[in-house]
């Protein structure tokens, strides 16, 4: 993974983590052990489908240029869908607090979301690959005395 990518994806993940261990210790103080558990499982399925989806994004952006725009947009709205579904299948579950596990994966992919936005607007990242290798080399005109 280029620097390039690998500073956006820590630029994500690491607010993504913090609040996500700020609603573990809020969910846990509001509803116990299962309410801190359903927190760290939702921050969990956050941070791996968001950083799932920006390497894949980022593979198709190297790979095939033409297809990223629209990479993007059915990548975000196939990971909603998935996290839509994620909510629903353990809705009633006693494994942990569904209502904290719904709340902290809506609050933490929100906070990916514009981590991710910003983090692409602070970088620097050059829409042309710049190829030293086929530039010419200038050649010296003149005698040498």
């Amino acid at each position: 993974m280029p620097s390039n990518d690998a500073r956006i994806l820590l630029q994500a993940a690491v607010p993504t983590a913090a609040v996500g261990a700020i609603a573990a210790v809020v969910s846990g103080v509001v509803a116990g052990g299962k309410g801190a558990i359903g927190a760290v499982v939702a921050t969990l399925v956050v941070i791996l489908f968001m950083g799932l989806g920006l390497y894949v994004l980022q593979r198709t952006a190297k790979s095939l240029p033409h297809l990223f725009q629209a990479m993007g947009l059915l990548l975000y709205t196939a990971q909603i869908l998935l996290l839509f579904i994620f909510v629903a299948v353990f809705k009633n579950t006693s494994l942990f607090n569904p209502k904290s596990f719904a709340l902290t994966l809506l609050v933490t992919t929100l906070v990916w979301i514009g981590a991710q936005a910003r983090a692409h607007m602070k970088a620097k990242i050059l829409y042309v690959e710049p190829d030293s290798s086929k530039a010419e080399k200038p050649e010296k005109k003149g005698h040498s005395s």
